[in-house]
């Protein structure tokens, strides 16, 4: 932090206290403290948590005269990196943003040390426009350093011109500094800094593409040439327990590494493909992990609806989506809201994903013999209250969980159908009686992702067409008069809706960043949650339709899948186009 004059920091403090950030008393009480300990007061104003280092950085750069930048999610071009050795980067603590009219923007950490910026731009050869960050902002611009995906394509060199020297082209041993074992590290760098959920290595005829999924999206990263693969797949086998020599036939391992200080679990799958092995990495951020089922996107009646469902004393609660739509996740949720220490939770996985305190979690292993069913009967020895199976997949499992939701467990489990209304009739397909669905099933969960708006964003007006859409899916859920808007605000869950009947409404559109591309950063649930009433009931003993059922819950009040990403687009968490994406197969 720099140093300030008596005079510098009577004006903080005057700023701090004039703006509202910190309490006059909380900075008399430290002022005495300071004085007595004799350390610098915004340093222990930092270290009680009084105020933070990103807000105590712009104060700084306020009173100081310096401009200020919040380098905390910024994404810097490597080619503007490069501009600035990563050595003397570290040692100055100053990292290039941009080129301005042939200056160089540069942020550092001291901005008013005069020697320092003199000597970076003698060294770069140019003047500098110089901003104040804090020291977070700029070791996260220093990590960046770190993941330039050119020394992937470096090691790919060296590693392709070591292939052509073998003879038979098999590579049998993998030094841990080797070119691919740091090229394999800046993948996966990348990609947890690029906040993917997974990477797909895929084997061309001439080639070999990278590609990341983020906020559930696949785009290319890279192309390496093909004469590493051999070597990057063998490479990962190594890592997950896997057998090198096996090319004909799926593996699957795992194993977990610390990037950018996260511990990162990775779930590998490898397949034969035509042109040689795809692998597929999950990457499960265990310091990311938000389990508060409010801040995963339910709200008002789905809300209210899955915590009726979680808090009887049996029965099944289930969530429906297709693969990657967080319904994982969801169950996750629902057992951190009801955990304590007078109920037994026992879970079968596979895999276990994310490891919960207090909670009993079982690992299937089917090459053993423990299966969901084979699992699941055994779950029922161990006098649980709540059983969570990941998956129902075939008839046996499905009766199995219906006869513990009939001898008084509460039961959580997937399954794979596009609607909420679409599990009961997929329960029928497996066999299970219609009276049995009718008295065991409480809730079912049917639930998308989509992308959120980016902080970075435009308002604009709805044109025609949209406000056309708005008014068919959510026109009748919106209030009618001003007098209205809070009781239905309140009802649905969501603040301050628009009115009904309207010529236009105030939409969001983020702004493409190489940190928010396309305008989004970040992921939201759209959810319909329904209750199983008695009239619901009544139409599965007759075997109703899934249209049938589902004609019914929304008559019972259900909000649709649909009808919840409007209501979210109208709040500005996402868009209709994305909405649109996501929720095209749903009724």
């Amino acid at each position: 932090m720099a140093l300030l004059t008596t005079d510098m920091q009577d004006k903080l403090m005057a700023l701090l206290t004039d703006e509202g950030l910190v309490s006059k008393a909380s900075l008399d009480k430290a002022k005495e403290e300071s004085e007595e300990t004799k350390r610098p007061l915004f340093e222990l104003l930092a270290d009680k948590h009084i105020i933070d280092d990103e807000m105590l950085t712009h104060a700084i750069a306020q009173v100081s005269g310096v401009p200020y930048v919040n380098l905390t999610n910024s994404l810097i071009s490597q080619d503007v990196l490069n501009l600035l050795a990563e050595d003397v980067a570290e040692r100055f603590m100053a990292v290039p943003l941009a080129e301005v009219q042939n200056r160089l923007a540069v942020a550092m950490v001291d901005a008013s040390n005069v020697q320092a910026v003199d000597y970076l731009s003698n060294l770069i050869e140019r003047p500098l426009k110089v901003f104040m960050a804090s020291e977070a902002g700029v070791r996260h611009v220093l990590d960046q350093y770190r993941t330039d995906l050119s020394t992937v394509d470096e090691a790919a060199e060296v590693s392709k011109q070591e292939a052509e020297k073998e003879e038979a082209g098999n590579i049998k041993t993998i030094v841990q500094d080797s070119p691919i074992s740091r090229a394999l590290s800046t993948i996966l760098e990348y990609a947890v800094k690029s906040r993917a959920s997974d990477i797909h290595i895929e084997p061309l005829e001439s080639a070999l593409k990278i590609r990341c999924r983020v906020d559930g999206v696949l785009r290319e990263v890279m192309q390496l040439p093909k004469a590493i693969e051999p070597a990057l797949v063998s490479r990962i086998k190594i890592l997950s327990n896997l057998k090198i020599d096996e090319h004909r036939i799926p593996q699957d391992g795992q194993f977990a590494v610390k990037v950018a200080n996260k511990e990162v679990d990775l779930r590998i799958a490898i397949s034969p493909v035509v042109w040689g092995e795809q692998v597929v990495i999950r990457l499960l951020d265990k310091s990311g992990a938000s389990f508060n089922i409010e801040e995963m996107g339910y709200a008002g009646r789905a809300l209210r609806a899955v915590r009726k469902g979680i808090h009887r004393p049996n029965g099944m609660v289930l969530t429906s989506g297709p693969t990657g739509s967080g319904k994982s996740t969801s169950l996750y949720a629902l057992i951190q809201e009801i955990k304590n220490d007078t109920v037994n939770i026992v879970t079968l996985e596979d895999p276990v994903e994310y490891k919960i305190a207090g909670v009993n979690q079982i690992q299937v292993n089917p090459e053993v013999g423990l299966t969901f069913a084979t699992g699941l009967r055994s779950i029922l020895r161990q006098d649980p209250d709540i059983v969570m199976v990941g998956e129902i997949r075939d008839d046996e499992t499905a009766n199995l969980a219906v006869q513990a939701a009939l001898t008084g467990h509460l039961v959580f489990s997937t399954l794979h159908t596009n609607s909420a209304a679409g599990v009961l009739p997929r329960l029928l397909d497996m066999k299970i009686e219609p009276f049995l669905i009718a008295s065991t099933v409480n809730t079912i969960i049917g639930q998308r992702l989509v992308r959120r708006v980016s902080p970075k964003r435009d308002t604009y007006q709805s044109n025609p067409i949209e406000t056309q859409n708005i008014l068919a899916t959510v026109g009748h859920l919106l209030p009618k008069t001003p007098a209205e808007v809070a009781q239905v605000s309140a009802d649905l869950g969501y603040k301050d809706l628009p009115l009904a009947g309207q010529n236009a409404y105030t939409l969001v559109k983020g702004k493409d960043t190489p940190a928010t591309p396309r305008g989004y950063s970040g992921r939201a649930g759209l959810y319909e949650v329904m209750d199983v009433s008695e009239a619901i009931q009544q139409l599965i003993v007759a075997h109703a339709t899934t249209s049938e059922i589902q004609k019914q819950a929304v008559a019972e009040g259900m909000i649709t899948m649909r009808q919840d990403g409007y209501l979210k687009a109208l709040q500005g968490i996402t868009t209709l186009e994305e909405v649109n994406r996501v929720t095209a197969d749903t009724a």
